[in-house]
């Protein structure tokens, strides 16, 4: 029988928490859930999750920084609520190292499918942590093995969303990939109104590799540049 999952949900929203315990709770998730940021790091040091839930405004400590200590005391997987829509609020929270992040009002669907994509893509890191291959494109040095990017030598810190799309776009280097394919492919889900979530982490990529690396093939996708 396959360990059940941990999930901490930081969400001060009575009724959203509740919602979402309850629905986590019947697809065989073990959940616990804090209302606030120091509730919150304590939770997470005594439950030890495998991901966390996270809302962007919590009263005193907010999303954020409750993000950044996560991080820093032992990188998990981030799913970040947020009411604020803005790309600029979105891409701080990928900034903090949030994995992914869902604006609301969201469905229970979309939810429980970004939180196994993510614990997905933990499982697959950890099959081909024994596979050392390096991927070069350009400026830009990814190596598979250690999940660490590098840009003229210098390393540049992504989060686990933006290595896997990072790698993906890689792996040929120049081929349009469209947004549809992308989401399926590090996602694992394929729908129309979700493909803002791949310009977003695109976004954030550029942010930290600079603003040459990734084409955007209007109206279709995007492509690492060929050096």
């Amino acid at each position: 029988m396959a360990e059940q999952r941990r999930v901490l949900v930081i969400e001060d929203d009575e009724t959203i928490a509740s919602a979402v315990r309850n629905r986590l709770a019947a697809e065989g998730f073990d959940v616990r859930v804090a209302g606030d940021g120091g509730q919150a790091l304590a939770a997470y040091a005594a439950f030890e999750p495998d991901l966390v839930v996270l809302d962007r405004l919590l009263p005193g400590m907010d999303g954020l920084e409750v993000c950044r200590r996560v991080q820093a005391a032992r990188p998990v997987p981030v799913l970040m609520l947020t009411a604020l829509a803005e790309e600029t609020d979105v891409l701080v929270g990928l900034g903090v190292g949030a994995d992914d992040y869902l604006t609301k009002p969201f469905s229970m669907r979309e939810l429980v499918a970004r939180i196994h994509a993510l614990l997905r893509r933990v499982e697959r890191a950890g099959q081909l942590a024994g596979e050392d291959a390096v991927i070069r494109a350009g400026d830009v040095e990814i190596s598979t093995a250690e999940r660490r990017v590098f840009v003229r030598g210098a390393e540049v810190r992504l989060t686990r969303t933006e290595f896997d799309l990072l790698r993906r776009l890689a792996e040929r280097p120049g081929q349009v990939f469209e947004r549809e394919r992308l989401l399926a492919d590090i996602w694992g889900f394929s729908e129309a109104a979700a493909t803002r979530t791949v310009d977003s982490h695109v976004r954030a990529l550029r942010r930290k590799l600079g603003s040459g690396v990734v084409r955007t093939v209007h109206g279709v996708g995007y492509a690492l540049v060929r050096p």
